[in-house]
């Protein structure tokens, strides 16, 4: 079965996360993503906050943009909310916006090195080893997690071109695809996907999230169709971001839970 979910986009006031979540919560929405683009919202405090107003509501972060934060206290807080809530986060990390790594002074020379480390020492964190590694970017000593999650989270890179899609099949339980990706689109990254699994003796078909955009008057039959070609196409999850605030965050989760979710399989 396709899950389902909302975007809560960081171009929306923090203020307003709350009354999204507990509606989505209420209509039994699946999944409630968030993202940290620069200069707005921490994603993992969006996730906190989320996951303690909500009792059934699954938290995706697509993505926690890797040269901004150092891998142990990515994974000091990812533990740390999987923890606390077991089962009901779902963390991505990604390259960033070049031009904003830039800005801030942590644009790597070879984003592509940069996550093969940071994803590398991450998933071992997680999955409660201890880590030295000695890389161009990530450097640890005999560092581990006193408190690693009882069962680690399915940790997803997000992807565009094909080598960031092929390490996200090697490296991560699956890919997190922008809104631009089409099903014809989907269907080429899902061959490098699958590549990248292969190549690293993994087994299993990955979670794909796509996000899709949706914008004013809402029409269950039309957006069925979308979730189905993209599904079609390889996608798990498919998640409605609405453009602008059309339609409103708080009316879109009702929409997904209980118009649209009965017409996807």
């Amino acid at each position: 079965m396709t899950t389902l979910g909302a975007i809560f986009a960081p171009d929306l006031p923090p203020e307003r996360l709350r009354s999204a979540a507990v509606a989505a919560d209420r209509a039994g929405l699946e999944q409630l993503w968030l993202w940290e683009d620069c200069f707005k919202e921490s994603g993992i405090a969006a996730a906190a906050a989320v996951l303690a107003w909500t009792e059934h509501l699954t938290v995706g972060i697509g993505l926690l943009p890797v040269p901004l934060r150092n891998v142990a206290l990515t994974a000091m807080e990812i533990a740390t909310l999987e923890r606390l809530f077991p089962g009901r986060l779902v963390p991505g990390v990604g390259h960033g916006v070049a031009e904003w790594m830039e800005q801030v002074g942590a644009r790597a020379q070879s984003p592509m090195t940069l996550l093969r480390e940071y994803t590398t020492a991450l998933r071992a964190l997680l999955h409660g080893e201890t880590v030295t590694t000695d890389g161009r970017y990530v450097q640890l000593t005999d560092v581990a997690l006193d408190w690693p999650p009882t069962a680690a989270p399915p940790l997803l890179v997000g992807a565009v071109r094909e080598r960031t899609v092929s390490l996200a099949g090697e490296l991560g339980e699956g890919v997190i695809m922008t809104g631009e990706t089409t099903p014809a689109a989907l269907r080429e990254a899902m061959v490098h996907l699958r590549s990248g699994r292969a190549a690293a003796g993994r087994t299993g078909e990955p979670d794909v999230v796509v996000f899709l955009p949706v914008h004013g008057a809402l029409d269950a039959t039309h957006e069925a169709q979308r979730v189905a070609e993209l599904a079609d196409a390889g996608a798990t999850h498919v998640v409605l971001l609405a453009i602008e605030d059309d339609p409103l965050l708080e009316d879109l989760v009702t929409f997904i839970a209980r118009d649209l979710r009965p017409l996807v399989p």
